[in-house]
């Protein structure tokens, strides 16, 4: 992957259009991540700016990010200041990653001021600060930089705002074609490029060496910073597990290639799955540690019952051992440690040799066997009972545990809640109640524009296939394996549509990175929930099945 200096030139040549735009909204879904809603060219645009150590980056977004109820300080500090103001220009320092959105606003009393809202792209030191064009002094940012931490920038409220060091290096389009043929007519490699180039990674340096094999250097150089500066073709590239992007064709690489209309839908290709789980991981990280510790317990559990059970199988030795000490009373006395007796329930009539406390009359030796052999037949029923329950348990927490992985903010809070009126969970009350909301599965509509619908929780399972559902659309499940309840709203839909729900049913399931997943189909009247079973499990009957493998770009290609 590279959001590197080229890919943010191209990005700030994509942002271009939003010059004029008026900031119409101002949203923070979390600590790392703010989003602007902009009215430009006649339309509205989200713009996303994250300073996530791994995914930092900034564009528009055509995904819906959940906000909280309560928006943090620095989005209250943005909404007051730059909330109705206009972008005038967005401007990339050099091939530097960053770029600098200036807006023209108004302070409380109405007076016309300026504003910069600067993005610094640099993985974990990523940043975005609020800055008062007047005298580049800042207003305030999400991260704040003491002295202690850095002697070459302050970055806190009130200090002078100081760009992050440059690195010096030459920018490819300011050489001459002479310049150009002497630089390389020596023999780069990636790393002398990445090391003399502004702007350049890695992926890049390879992508202007394999175009040099097929061409000459002044017509690769100048024909990659043209698309680069173009966008001309924005490229996603998997290639033995690995993820690259890019503004332009990457010819070096070999995997499946998929190219994107602009900048913004790429982006969204690339980070949808990964960001969305982080925001969640950000919120559900002690319901997950929960989960894990109590599966740990039963597994633990299960393994002693386990034990248990196998020891109290001897059952039938304590029963005979009983029968054949009564047989022999008079053959031992109080005091002996063991007797031999004649086992007369066997053919062979063999001698066995019966342990016996020697604190015990031969006939208390007799009734402590007994008396094993009782309890050990009743422990027998108990620990398959026990065992039973420990293995529902555990099912129902692995489903839990994979909802957990694949859920939405608002889908934690059901599940918290779920756990909560299962007595498994304690969860806090808040100030103010909230009113009681029913569940919403996910929607998608099929490629023939049939609605899909997919359950995220149990309490959205329950909810679709018992109350949504009609008796004749069409159910599907994963086989056997921890998954969503999705119905097809269509009691006859084509075989496409069949393939793409199924696609849906396997993503949002424990196989997400399998393939060929079996995923079962059947009309939901066929769909029943046993009387006193956990909320999300149902039997069903009279099921097909097909099998497909999960695909991301269909799911973000579904989604309504």
């Amino acid at each position: 992957m590279a959001f590197d200096g080229l890919f943010t030139r191209s990005m700030s040549k994509e942002l271009q259009s939003l010059t004029s735009g008026r900031i119409t909204k101002i949203y923070q879904p979390n600590a790392l991540e703010v989003v602007l809603q902009i009215r430009a060219a006649g339309q509205n645009s989200k713009l996303l700016f994250s300073i996530h150590p791994s995914y930092s980056r900034v564009h528009i977004t055509d995904q819906s990010i959940e906000n909280p109820a309560d928006p943090p300080m620095f989005c209250m500090l943005l909404r007051k200041h730059i909330e109705g103001g206009f972008i005038s220009s967005v401007i990339q320092d050099g091939f530097e990653r960053v770029i600098t959105f200036e807006i023209d606003s108004k302070n409380e009393i109405g007076d016309a001021v300026k504003r910069k809202l600067v993005i610094e792209i640099m993985g974990r030191h990523s940043n975005l600060l609020l800055i008062d064009a007047k005298n580049d002094v800042i207003i305030d940012s999400i991260k704040h930089l003491p002295p202690s931490m850095n002697s070459f920038r302050t970055v806190l409220p009130g200090q002078q705002y100081v760009a992050p060091p440059q690195q010096q290096k030459i920018a490819l389009t300011s050489l001459s074609d002479v310049e150009l043929k002497e630089v390389f007519s020596k023999q780069l490699t990636a790393k002398d490029i990445v090391e003399q180039f502004a702007g350049f990674s890695p992926l890049h340096a390879n992508e202007l060496l394999h175009r040099i094999t097929t061409t000459d250097a002044v017509t690769a150089c100048r024909q990659l910073m043209n698309e680069i500066a173009t966008s001309a073709n924005p490229t996603y590239v998997e290639q033995e597990g690995k993820i690259y992007f890019s503004p332009t064709a990457l010819t070096h690489l070999s995997g499946a290639v998929t190219n994107y209309g602009t900048l913004g839908e790429l982006l969204d290709r690339v980070f949808f799955a990964r960001a969305k789980r982080d925001r969640v991981k950000q919120q559900a990280g002690d319901l997950e540690r929960w989960l894990q510790n109590e599966l740990n317990k039963l597994k633990l559990k299960q393994k002693k019952l386990q034990k248990d059970f196998e020891r109290a199988q001897n059952l039938e030795q304590f029963q005979l051992y009983g029968e054949l000490l009564m047989a022999n009373l008079y053959n031992f006395e109080k005091g002996a440690e063991f007797v031999d007796v004649e086992n007369y329930y066997s053919e062979n009539a063999e001698t066995v040799r019966i342990p016996i406390s020697p604190r015990k009359t031969p006939i208390e030796n007799a009734q402590s066997y007994y008396t094993k052999y009782n309890k050990a037949k009743t422990a027998l029923i108990m620990i398959e009972e026990q065992k039973h329950k420990a293995t529902e348990d555990i099912n129902y927490l692995e489903m839990l545990t994979q909802q957990v992985q694949q859920a939405s903010t608002k889908d934690i809070e059901e599940i918290r809640e779920e756990l909560a009126e299962q007595g498994l969970l304690r969860i806090r009350q808040a100030k103010r109640k909230k009113k009681p909301t029913k569940p919403e599965p996910e929607k998608f509509v099929s490629t023939s524009g049939i609605s899909i619908s997919v359950g995220k929780n149990n309490k959205q399972n329950d909810y679709l296939t018992f109350k949504i559902g009609k008796r004749n659309e069409v159910w599907l499940h994963t086989k056997d394996i921890p998954g969503s309840h999705v119905v097809i709203h269509s009691e006859n839909p084509d075989e496409q549509t069949l393939t793409e729900a199924a696609v849906l049913c396997a993503y949002f399931s424990k196989a997400r990175d399998s393939s060929s997943v079996p995923v079962d189909y059947t009309e939901i009247r066929h769909v029943k929930k046993p009387n006193g079973a956990k909320p999300g499990f149902v039997i069903y009957f009279e099921q097909k099945t097909l099998y497909v493998t999960p695909d991301e770009a269909i799911v973000m290609q579904l989604k309504k």
